[in-house]
């Protein structure tokens, strides 16, 4: 597996593999075709479904500059390599001399078509769950242990510390900032709302739910506003993990030393479904998302409270699980229905797993790893309609100033 900092991308929203990648992508044939007088682009699968409403043509827009830049949006052809293809071309004289077909796997990373990753990326040996787990028993180390043992620690301390910041910076933002989201549809962030109103019955759980409803919908508004967040694991489910690590560090008093040690522990948990599945909701769904935030949340909840290593499993395996099968249809193909809203709902359920987990790790039945691989399975049975292509489910069903979700005619 690929070092944990691949799971953890700063970048502006509101798509990893949307405008991210793409963007990457673009960056990089530019720099081996600096002397196209012109790029075309062509857009497959997903990218090309909702490519209009996550911003991918305004990325690629943005790279090439001052050269023009044609992006076509082709919907029809899905016998792809990836739900995430694109065509890149070098235009000179007016005709195509240069090609790059790339996939945008998904948590801005990328995949080029006849180009191998270098083996030197590749940090753990280990690429299974179990593996792991038998390693830290064998040696008597904690799962954050292991991460900081293969990363090295002064270099993994540092990189957290950048991404813990940048994930609080968000909160801050998202709190400190009303208004209308972009994109047409109206809708208005909520987090400052949900911060400072308190309940009518104000209990210590329903404080609880609200500001760690207030801290993901916070940062979910700032992706969805092109802002600067943090990929954990995607663009799309950035919210879940800051907002139950803040919330918790405010409550207990945790040391950044050791949301460091959890934040290694959820970027593990990432890794394996990114090495193993998928966390591209073009190719599995919202489960690959949102439920890989969820269960990386749980399993950073368990370091924090200094579980055991099956405790963490169950707590990051019942987060998974039950997001299983979970859709990914944007509204119009913009990160905010149901997308914000989902990442409150998953961050209180990784509270809850881990809940679980303290009484019931003993009696589980179902491993990690299994979870994960049915989640591939799951993804790769879903139809295309419900896979980031915003023409089924919630995204069909919607019409603009319409709240019934009844259809027009």
């Amino acid at each position: 597996m690929k070092s944990i900092k691949d799971i953890y991308k700063i970048g502006k929203g509101p798509s990893s593999s949307h405008t991210m990648g793409p963007a990457a992508a673009m960056e990089l044939f530019v720099s081996e075709n600096p002397e196209a007088d012109a790029y075309e682009v062509i857009l497959y699968g997903s990218l090309a479904d909702t490519g209009k409403g996550h911003g991918t043509d305004n990325a690629l827009a943005m790279v090439a500059g001052e050269k023009p830049c044609e992006i076509i949006f082709n919907t029809t052809d899905r016998e792809l390599p990836h739900e995430n293809t694109m065509d890149i071309f070098a235009i000179r004289g007016g005709e195509r001399v240069t090609k790059m077909r790339v996939m945008s796997v998904g948590g801005g990373d990328i995949e080029i078509e006849g180009r191998q990753s270098s083996p030197s990326l590749e940090i753990y040996p280990e690429k299974s769950f179990s593996e792991v787990a038998e390693y830290c028993r064998r040696e008597g180390i904690r799962l954050s242990d292991f991460v900081i043992l293969r990363e090295g620690k002064k270099e993994i301390y540092d990189f957290l510390a950048v991404v813990w910041d940048t994930m609080k910076n968000a909160i801050h933002q998202g709190l400190t900032t009303s208004g209308i989201l972009p994109g047409g549809l109206g809708v208005e962030r909520k987090a400052q709302y949900l911060y400072n109103r308190r309940h009518i019955d104000e209990r210590e759980v329903t404080r609880e739910n609200r500001i760690v409803c207030a801290y993901a919908f916070a940062v979910s508004e700032e992706n969805a506003d092109n802002g600067t967040i943090v990929t954990a694991p995607t663009c799309g489910a950035c919210a879940v993990i800051p907002a139950v690590l803040r919330y918790m560090q405010e409550k207990h008093g945790f040391s950044d030393e050791q949301i460091y040690r959890a934040l290694a522990v959820a970027g593990l948990v990432g890794n394996l479904v990114k090495t193993n599945a998928s966390i591209s909701g073009a190719e599995c769904g919202c489960q690959a998302e949102v439920g890989t935030a969820c269960s990386m949340a749980a399993a950073a909840l368990g370091e924090l409270f200094e579980m055991g290593i099956d405790q963490i499993e169950y707590a990051a395996e019942v987060a998974f699980e039950h997001h299983l099968g979970l859709t990914c249809d944007p509204i119009c193909g913009l990160v905010q229905i149901p997308c914000i809203e989902r990442n409150a709902v998953a961050a209180m359920r990784a509270i809850n797993a881990v809940n679980l987990a303290n009484f019931l790790s003993g009696s589980r039945k179902i491993s990690l790893d299994m979870v994960i691989e049915t989640m591939y399975e799951t993804g790769k049975d879903m139809s295309h309609l419900y896979r980031e292509t915003s023409a089924g489910g919630l995204a069909k069903l919607y019409t603009r100033g319409r709240k019934d979700g009844k259809t027009e005619g």
